[in-house]
């Protein structure tokens, strides 16, 4: 589903500033695949993630996203066939717009839009149905303004909207991090139904390690713009949070307590 080759990211080229974010990044992920991405802060995560989106484009290397070559598609072009929640709650949604009207718009992400009325009847239903499965009542609320919600009914609203049309990929952006803790499990809940429901294909970045061993069905670590480890199956089923550090700390060579704070 998503396949990426030699792909490579620098920032402010030829200057003082230049940052290597990406180093020659070979990936794969199959359809239905569910990684979570993990690594210190600067590792080349949502570097990586962004380069996918087409947030901007590499400086060398290819992505091909379902056997189709889009390198240099553009953003709101690969927006037709991606999906993604942001670490944000307020980026996922527009505030001045009700429920309706911004399901209405991810309904028709990827398609054009003519003139005609934002939310058709027939599709409030739609609405509703999908918004019962997120178990907040929001189903009853379709008209209020989206900038009257909590962040965690607001994050959970982004992810419904993010899969209403079945993305080929699904990308995930740190998406529980500014939420409580409580919030943040209902989150993950919601996100790890719908993926298994749908079969989607997810990256999930995260800073948190127990999330990334028992979450989808492969792991993935990156340091210094480099995939480190890649690990699924049985042992991702039994690895341990000391276990990761361990194996981070092999590569890194320094002390495992700045690293757990990296990971915290």
């Amino acid at each position: 589903m998503l396949s990426v080759k030699k792909a490579t990211k620098i920032f402010n080229p030829d200057s003082v500033n230049e940052v290597r974010a990406l180093r020659g990044i070979d990936f794969d992920v199959a359809q239905g695949e569910f990684v979570t991405i993990i690594g210190s802060n600067g590792a080349g995560k949502s570097t990586f993630l962004n380069s996918v989106a087409g947030s901007f484009f590499l400086s060398s290397g290819t992505i091909s996203i379902d056997g189709k070559n889009v390198t240099s598609w553009p953003e709101y072009k690969r927006a037709a066939k991606l999906g993604r929640v942001f670490q944000d709650p307020l980026l996922g949604t527009c505030a001045s717009l009700s429920i309706e009207q911004n399901m209405a718009l991810a309904l028709k992400r990827g398609k054009r839009r003519g003139l005609g009325f934002g939310v058709r009847a027939k599709d409030r239903g739609l609405f509703k149905k999908h918004l019962e499965t997120l178990g907040l009542g929001l189903e009853n609320r379709l008209s209020d303004q989206v900038g009257l919600l909590s962040g965690g009914q607001r994050q959970a609203l982004t992810m419904l909207m993010a899969t209403m049309t079945r993305p080929d990929i699904l990308l995930l952006d740190e998406h529980t991090a500014a939420l409580d803790p409580k919030t943040g499990k209902k989150i993950l809940d919601i996100t790890d139904a719908v993926v298994h429901r749908d079969n989607l294909t997810t990256l999930m970045v995260t800073h948190n390690m127990n999330q990334a061993i028992n979450m989808g069905d492969r792991l993935i670590m990156f340091h210094q713009g480099m995939i480190i480890l890649d690990i699924s199956g049985k042992e991702k089923k039994g690895l341990k949070v000391e276990d990761l550090l361990e194996r981070f700390y092999s590569f890194r060579g320094e002390g495992l307590a700045t690293d757990r704070m990296l990971f915290s």
